[in-house]
């Protein structure tokens, strides 16, 4: 039968069925595949014309097309087991930095309301002065506000790559958002000086207010984390007749050579001697909130030192696949 010839051909490589010297009453030829490293298949060929089979300028022909279709699907497979290893190797890669990423950012947080709790519960009240349990109490409140935001940041991750979260867009004023999140963020900027340049009558523009709430607080934590206490942090928006601009600028250690696109990558820092927590994730969610926003983001060095990140959002709303 027509499977039993061809796993004879398979097993030993060479050709069988009619024309040839094995099995010749078959009605077709069957043709090993044999690639450079393997067979990896038989050819079936029933001729419509039986004696060109016995011409043997054609099977020599027929032999090399064979031969050029076998090294060509191997290069194919070839091909596929090296993108998927490639696969593979990145994604053990993120793995590992997530793994590490959140063995770090979580231990300075954990150590310091571990170590807050444990006075407040092993030392007598009447040791501790009001200040010292106010302060304390502070230092609680700051490191669990602090995992609570790396804590949004892997279940922001989870929600766009899961496909993103459904925009509830709606009219916003970048003026009122930009304010709420340096609100939110008044006790990471300490003493860090301010400076706000708004454009005069901006535009409203149609969002989802939390998730650019959370952009602009991401990348205004980015500025904090990479700036000395006394250094300045600007915020400019300003828009034209189709887009709303707004940029974030500090006076940082700037960014590294290469492509600044890196920076928005999954588990990525400025810099590789950075000890600041965050997992590397905000810059990426920053990202997929302006893309999902149908917007542009970007960043580039400052001359002088520092950095700006930039982004642009759509004034004018266009209906997405993902709104609500």
């Amino acid at each position: 039968n027509d499977l039993g010839i061809a796993q004879w051909a398979y097993d030993h490589q060479r050709n069988a069925g009619l024309g040839t010297d094995t099995l010749a009453s078959a009605d077709a030829v069957y043709l090993p595949l044999k690639a450079l490293q393997r067979c990896i298949g038989v050819l079936g060929l029933r001729p419509r014309e039986p004696r060109q089979l016995q011409v043997p300028e054609q099977m020599h022909a027929l032999d090399a097309m064979v031969n050029q279709a076998a090294i060509a699907i191997e290069r194919v497979e070839l091909a596929t087991t090296a993108r998927n290893a490639g696969i593979e190797i990145e994604s053990e890669r993120l793995r590992n930095a997530m793994l590490s990423s959140i063995s770090h950012d979580f231990r300075t947080p954990l150590a310091t309301i571990i170590g807050a709790a444990t006075t407040l519960l092993s030392d007598a009240p009447a040791g501790i002065d009001e200040a010292h349990r106010r302060t304390l109490l502070q230092s609680l409140l700051a490191e669990a506000e602090r995992l609570h935001r790396l804590s949004g940041n892997l279940l922001d991750l989870s929600r766009f790559d899961a496909g993103g979260p459904r925009l509830k867009r709606e009219w916003l004023a970048i003026d009122e958002l930009i304010g709420a999140a340096l609100a939110q963020l008044r006790d990471a900027l300490g003493q860090r000086p301010l400076r706000i340049d708004l454009a005069p009558d901006l535009p409203l523009f149609p969002g989802d207010e939390t998730l650019i709430g959370q952009l602009l607080i991401n990348l205004i934590e980015n500025a904090i984390k990479h700036t000395p206490a006394g250094s300045a942090i600007e915020v400019a928006a300003q828009a034209d007749a189709d887009w709303l601009h707004v940029a974030v600028r500090d006076r940082g250690p700037g960014l590294p050579a290469g492509d600044t696109q890196r920076l928005f990558e999954k588990f990525q820092r400025g810099r590789a001697e950075d000890a600041q927590s965050g997992f590397g994730l905000g810059l990426s969610i920053a990202r997929a909130i302006v893309l999902a926003h149908g917007g542009q983001i970007s960043a580039q060095a400052r001359a002088g030192g520092g950095a700006e990140f930039a982004f642009t959002l759509p004034l004018h709303r266009a209906e997405q696949p993902g709104d609500d």
